[in-house]
């Protein structure tokens, strides 16, 4: 089960540090010129969970095997990309095959990186890129509606199906909203199948200049006032520093950040809001051999989240052992636990929990 997030935005924002960081690779190149990622590239980076050293700690295991999230470097939009500017084409059809959008805003001030705008205004910034998206999706939703429009006409039931989803966001889409903000209720799993980019979730990550990086500054205040009223997310981060932190000796990080009054890397705070974006959690698995950390998605029942670890485990289900973890630590295993009333044997509905350690019965 992959999940990815694509870096979007525009020219020199900070797009590839932000992904050099991440992956600490210096595959994305990050230069101060438009279009220097012409390809998208991809990393998957390990998802922190401080409940995973306790876990392995608890159960004596020999090795840790954290979850992990996919991100996607995108290259800059530009105004106009959506009547293919730039390299829009391409790019747009990037953005569409990625699952949630990281949409990196410049919020700092330097005369030596130039913006593609002239100015630095990172609320116009995301409009922009929005606008372009939005545009795009019209654009291709219209053309669709206008077909099935005739067949529903006819009386074919998935033409009035698609007609009764898509009349609705391509009103709000021409009125200048996103699509994800007129997805009509029960419909998000019908929704997503159109492959419209501005239905996906969003996150705006701030990059601000050092100082900054603690508290943020007047123009990532802003941002997170446009985020406010669009039920968004906001991280703040400093792309420079963080590519810093990606180079040092793990033993050495903490030291590091704390000297900048940083209480934790903002590309784990990246990391982890992304993994939230998409609605994901996770449950454990502990063992001598391992404790290995498994997404799934927000609600899954035990039988699917048990597919993930193996098909059979779901085909064959028949329970799951479950404790949560909060339990399992203070019982200092399954054994203590068990003994205090806090492992459970839960059947095909029960709905996983985020935390949960489990142990799954099943015969094929």
């Amino acid at each position: 089960m992959g999940f990815n997030c694509g870096i979007v935005g525009l020219p020199n924002v900070g797009k590839s540090t932000l992904f050099n960081a991440l992956t600490a690779t210096a595959a994305a190149q990050a230069a101060n010129y438009p279009f220097c990622t012409i390809e998208p590239n991809v990393g998957r980076v390990a998802v922190p969970d401080p409940r995973l050293g306790v876990l392995a700690g608890i159960g004596k295991s020999a090795k840790i095997v954290p979850t992990s999230l996919e991100f996607v470097d995108i290259a800059g939009l530009v105004r106009g990309a959506s009547r293919g500017e730039g390299l829009g084409n391409q790019f747009l059809a990037n953005i569409r095959e990625v699952d949630a959008i990281l949409h990196v805003l410049r919020c700092f001030e330097d005369p030596d990186v130039t913006h593609v705008e002239g100015s630095v205004d990172p609320v116009r910034d995301a409009e922009t890129v929005e606008t372009e998206l939005m545009l795009a999706d019209l654009d291709s939703l219209e053309r669709r509606l206008v077909a099935a429009q005739k067949k529903a006409r006819g009386g074919d039931r998935e033409s009035v199906a698609f007609v009764a989803l898509a009349e609705p966001i391509v009103a709000a889409l021409q009125a200048g909203r996103p699509a994800r903000s007129a997805i009509p209720a029960g419909q998000e799993v019908a929704a997503s199948r159109l492959g419209l980019m501005t239905s996906k979730p969003v996150l705006y990550v701030c990059n601000v200049e050092e100082a900054s990086a603690a508290s943020g500054n007047a123009f990532s205040a802003r941002v997170a006032e446009r985020a406010a009223a669009e039920g968004a997310g906001t991280v703040v981060v400093s792309a420079a520093i963080e590519a810093e932190v990606s180079q040092l000796p793990e033993a050495d990080r903490g030291e590091f950040l704390a000297g900048l009054g940083l209480a934790d890397s903002g590309l784990d705070r990246v990391i982890r809001a992304g993994y939230g974006l998409l609605g994901l959690i996770t449950y454990f698995t502990v063992g001598p051999k391992e404790t290995r950390a498994w997404t799934i998605v927000r609600g899954t029942k035990a039988p699917q989240a048990a597919s993930v670890i193996h098909n059979d485990f779901e085909r064959g289900f028949i329970a799951c052992e479950t404790i949560a973890y909060p339990d399992f630590e203070a019982g200092n295993g399954e054994a203590g636990a068990r003994e205090a009333g806090k492992l459970r044997v839960e059947g095909r509905d029960y709905v996983v929990q985020d935390g949960d350690v489990l142990l799954f019965r099943f015969n094929v």
